[in-house]
């Protein structure tokens, strides 16, 4: 599946039915610059949604999901938080986080 780029305006839309990872990074952060090849190939794999939001031109819909460092990852079910953590996370790890809600 593709990676959906969302913003303020968006990000409900994309978010509210299914199971979908959604990744709040910053373009200045190290890890997210890490992260973001390994949630590429994720994409490649899995058959849920990474949906990706940049929290410095976002701060509505970060500060409304409580994210106090970035990266973190949130994943939602039908637009309701099922888990979230924070930092960079390997592939093999990111695939046991999302299967463990599936």
């Amino acid at each position: 599946m593709a990676i959906v780029n969302a913003s303020d305006q968006t990000f409900y839309e994309e978010t509210k039915s299914g199971l979908v990872l959604v990744d709040f990074w910053a373009t200045w952060c190290g890890p997210c610059k890490m992260l973001a090849p390994v949630l590429e190939e994720l994409a490649q794999e899995i058959d849920v949604p990474i949906v990706k939001l940049e929290v410095e031109e976002n701060s509505a819909t970060a500060g409304e999901y409580e994210v106090m460092s970035v990266p973190t990852l949130v994943l939602l079910k039908d637009g309701e938080v099922v888990a979230k953590i924070g930092g960079y996370q390997p592939k093999e790890a990111l695939i046991d986080f999302i299967n463990s809600y599936r």
